[in-house]
């Protein structure tokens, strides 16, 4: 179409639109939101513009019209800086090309667009059959819902291996009362163990049940287990209290079960646990770790090398913690490297090599199955005497220890001989008239470790 355009302004721009105007003008519609912007130029003196608008496929009904209209601003388009008059009039006929309408009937819908869902929902509810059937536990076990911990078989692969093995074929059970110390060289399987407990990772096979019920991922009875193993990821900015207490919040249970002031106290931080978490040192981080898992004095609780970070004295103030804490019925499972310390807060032992279990019982048995006898004297006896004694049939040495004699018998190949050497050395000292008061074997747990792991760590 043709108009004649005048304006008080040089800088003119004008929108051209099409509505469909339906019967009685109630009903308008701009088809495919098309605007089209033209600018005159010479419209102070007037000009005349032709105008064409941007072509669509339009279909208009029956009793339809279309309107056309010219307007300064829109929507779309930034408006005018200044304020200006426009006179616009037609100097022609609105033309407007059209077609016939043809109907065409809509091509039916190739036959993979319904049967492709539908296999897709199928293989979904056949993957998620076997989920459910995956991670479905097994019944809880009524002989076993005193018992802490009982592993059986439990084998674990390393990640894009068949036949390496982080654990392999590891069973041994802990009693109620019980501080178990799980000892072993590097690699030997026990974090990932831990893990396993916890519901962290999935065995390749075996089973783990905590108090008679099997352990998988979100457990219901891991709420009666507390642990500390690689990091408790504590919130830098903010307190120990703090971190404390929304850990606590977190597991949705009520804040009195979470006894904090108990929690607190074993911490030992004082009036650091009002200090942003950013500040601490490793040891007060460990301890703060360590009460984080005693939250809610869990019946099972399990501490991956405790003592990392801790000075003399507070190693000693945890031993005691741990005895503690195992007299009230609960259990503890420490997994560390200071045999030192372990001998003398654990009550028994696990010890694993490459994944396997070499031996498992009372501390007492497994360092008291060694070679040497710690002789306990009334009173003190001369360096000749001492020197008769190391010369007996059978005794290696004698050397003056811990207030007495301690003897090493000469290696034989009867792994059963200390018992018997252990009464002929009481009938030799008695002829030899050494002042005995008591007798008994003698091997630190670091001896018995290496011994059992075969001498190397």
């Amino acid at each position: 179409m043709r108009a004649h355009v005048k304006s008080d302004s040089e800088d003119t721009v004008l929108f051209g639109k099409v509505y469909d105007v339906g019967p009685g003008g109630d009903q308008r519609v701009l088809p495919a939101q098309l605007v089209a912007p033209v600018r005159v130029e010479g419209a102070v003196d007037g000009a005349n513009v032709d105008l064409t608008l941007p072509a669509v496929d339009h279909e208009l009904k029956k009793g339809h019209r279309l309107r056309l209209v010219l307007a300064a601003t829109d929507l779309g388009y930034a408006s005018p800086a200044e304020p200006a008059a426009y006179t616009v009039s037609l100097k022609g006929d609105l033309k407007v090309p059209t077609a016939p309408g043809v109907d065409t009937p809509a091509a039916p819908l190739p036959a993979w667009v319904w049967w492709l869902p539908l296999t897709g929902a199928a293989v979904a509810a056949a993957l998620l059959a076997l989920g459910r059937r995956r991670t479905t536990a097994p019944a809880p076990d009524p002989a076993l819902a005193e018992v802490p911990l009982q592993i059986t078989d439990l084998s674990k692969r390393y990640a894009k291996s068949t036949d390496r093995y982080a654990v392999r074929d590891l069973s041994f059970r802990v009693e109620k009362g019980q501080v178990l110390g799980l000892l072993g060289p590097n690699g030997a399987g026990k974090t990932t163990t831990l893990r396993m407990l916890m519901g962290l990772i999935s065995p390749d096979a075996g089973e783990i049940r905590v108090f008679g019920r099997a352990i998988r991922p979100g457990a219901p009875v891991l709420s009666r287990v507390g642990a500390f193993v690689e990091g408790a990821g504590f919130l830098p900015h903010l307190s120990g209290r703090e971190n404390l207490e929304l850990y606590w919040k977190a597991t949705g249970r009520p804040a009195e079960d979470a006894h904090l002031d108990e929690a607190l106290e074993i911490a030992g931080l004082g009036d650091a646990l009002a200090r942003a978490v950013r500040t601490y040192s490793q040891g007060m981080r460990q301890r703060l770790a360590i009460a984080q898992a005693m939250l809610g004095l869990p019946d099972l609780l399990i501490l991956d090398e405790p003592t990392n970070g801790l000075d003399p004295p507070q190693i000693r103030e945890m031993r005691e913690v741990l005895i503690r804490y195992a007299e009230h019925g609960r259990t503890v499972i420490v997994s560390s490297h200071l045999l030192a310390e372990v001998e003398q807060s654990c009550t028994h032992l696990v010890v694993m090599d490459r994944g396997r279990l070499v031996q498992a019982g009372p501390v007492d048995e497994i360092i008291g199955s060694g070679d040497t006898l710690l002789v306990g004297l009334a009173a003190a006896v001369p360096d000749p005497l001492v020197e008769k004694v190391a010369s007996l049939p059978g005794v290696a040495s004698a050397v003056r220890a811990d207030g007495g004699l301690l003897v090493r018998f000469a290696p034989v190949a009867d792994a059963g001989h200390t018992g018997s050497s252990a009464s002929r050395l009481l009938v030799e000292l008695v002829r030899l008239e050494v002042p005995v008061e008591s007798i008994g074997p003698h091997r630190r747990l670091e001896d018995a470790f290496l011994t059992l792991i075969g001498g190397t760590a």
